[in-house]
């Protein structure tokens, strides 16, 4: 049984979200100033979104890689120090900079031919660690940098509408390959082994200014990824191991009236306990060397998950199937080590998900936007709280909490509760009588939207669940989070008692 997370607080902030005169947040100077300003809010736990190399929709929970770090975190000035580029290179790409809002468009355009100038002026290939790097990851990076050559190669496409060679990973046609595309495949590498020096360097300062990293991983992978074309056997597939037979997603619910049609294919899971749970076993292991706690988004998909038929037009027709429960966690805790697990089982209500938490020791999460329904005993409130437990303000699926407790959504004997609960007496209030509600509770560690620690309204929002085109965006702008937010934090965590030194 996993041992609780220690008593502490934390920010959920992805790395996209941090200031960036290029468009997007990276793991330069901005990441260790964010740090820096964790440790003076006496913060114990900085929370990032998944960090995998996104598709369309620019949606981290939807990746070309289980395994893969994402290409735009790598920071430009950290690779003009190394001389791989120069300043007057960076300048000329046209950022269209918008300081609270990520621009994907111009990123995905200009950042990639930077960073083929820089792997071209790179001798990592005649370093040591470099070669480490090649042999560490052995089991997905081969198979992820032909993926990501192959999809360059015929033009963007994803796999599925690639010739049928290179479909099927025929073994002459693989080999072929390997030789045509040898340097883009290195190129692909070299990004790599960039993302995670960098990112291991970032990761040493925040432990050594005793923040520990919160990384979230989504359960499912992305039918365009490297995963389910180097492994289809172990997803549900046709005959061909092409289609998806079955997809994921969840049904109607407080989101959508519809459900949530996720789109991802889903796990053969007969197929993977012949193998003893050999790939997620690899995938807990990478992870685990990432980030000091492992967030499993949707944990509730391990006792049983939502099955809907390929081609739905929404989730209504789905249905509930058995997951592999313990056995999976058994070969999760197995992997990851010391490394601390959280479970996101938020929706629908399992009584063997609880069950499967009580078990494993592994903390659930509760969110103070989901408290005030009427139910003076809905587990969100934070008297209904058990110590091994997370409490957050909302997710990145939720509205702000300044947006959320807005007077005119809310109806009049929500108000009500909500002012008689957390002692408020206007509606200005609510969100500092939030933090105090969360700080204040049993729950091992409260964790807030770094949105939220700056009250902005909706429009900050990080994602509205089922819809595409303005998600993700969300940043930060220089100096926001500033004496007067640390000051707050800090003054909250030693009211409650949830810092300790050199932990």
């Amino acid at each position: 049984m996993k041992t609780m997370l220690k008593r502490g607080a934390g920010i959920l902030m992805p790395i996209f979200s941090l200031p960036s005169p290029y468009g997007i947040g990276t793991f330069g100077s901005s990441a260790y100033e964010f740090i820096d300003l964790l440790r003076q809010a006496r913060q114990n736990y900085w929370q990032v979104l998944p960090m995998g190399p996104t598709s369309y929709g620019d949606s981290p929970y939807q990746s070309f890689s289980a395994f893969a770090g994402n290409p735009y975190f790598i920071d430009l000035d950290m690779l003009k120090e190394e001389e791989l580029l120069t300043q007057e290179e960076i300048d000329a790409c046209f950022w269209l900079d918008k300081q609270e809002e990520v621009k994907y468009d111009a990123v995905f355009y200009y950042r990639f031919p930077l960073l083929k100038k820089a792997y071209t002026r790179s001798l990592h290939k005649t370093t040591e660690a470099y070669r480490k790097f090649c042999e560490k990851n052995q089991f997905w990076l081969p198979d992820y940098s032909l993926y990501m050559a192959l999809k360059k190669h015929f033009g963007d496409n994803e796999w599925l509408a690639w010739e049928e060679d290179a479909r099927f990973r025929k073994p002459e046609a693989m080999e072929k390959y390997k030789t045509e595309l040898k340097e883009e495949i290195d190129y692909w590498k070299f990004l790599q082994y960039k993302f995670f020096e960098q990112w291991e360097k970032l990761k040493k300062y925040a432990s050594d200014n005793d923040v520990k990293i919160v990384g979230d991983i989504p359960i499912y992978v992305a039918l365009d990824s490297a995963d389910v074309w180097s492994h289809p056997e172990l997803f549900q597939l046709d005959e061909e191991g092409l289609i998806p037979l079955k997809v994921a997603g969840v049904p109607p619910d407080a989101f959508s009236d519809e459900g949530q049609l996720w789109g991802n294919p889903l796990y053969n899971w007969d197929k993977m306990e012949k193998t003893g749970f050999a790939w997620w076993k690899e995938r807990m292991k990478a992870s685990s060397a990432l980030y000091d706690v492992i967030r499993i988004d949707h944990f509730t998909g391990v006792v049983q998950y939502y099955s809907i038929p390929y081609g739905a037009e929404n989730a209504k027709s789905g249905q509930w199937e058995k997951g592999p429960g313990k056995k999976l966690t058994d070969a999760i805790s197995e992997a990851v080590g010391a490394t601390k697990i959280i479970a996101e089982d938020l929706g629908i209500f399992s009584q063997d998900v609880k069950d499967l938490l009580a078990e494993t020791g592994y903390p659930g999460m509760k969110i103070i936007e989901f408290a005030f329904s009427g139910d003076r005993f809905n587990e969100h409130l934070p008297h209904c709280y058990e110590p091994n437990s997370v409490v957050y303000g909302g997710t990145h699926d939720n509205e702000t909490l300044a947006g959320y407790f807005k007077t005119e959504k809310r109806q009049w004997w929500e108000l009500q509760y909500i002012a008689d609960y957390l002692g408020a007496a206007h509606q200005s209030e609510v969100v500092d009588k939030v933090f105090r509600a969360a700080y204040g509770s049993v729950a091992s560690v409260a964790v807030f939207q770094m949105q939220d620690v700056l009250k902005l309204d909706n429009w900050a929002r990080m994602n509205t669940p089922s819809t595409v085109g303005k998600n993700w965006r969300w940043r930060m702008k220089p100096g926001q989070f500033g004496e007067e937010q640390t000051g707050y934090l800090a003054w909250l965590v030693d009211t409650f008692g949830r810092f300790q030194e050199g932990r």
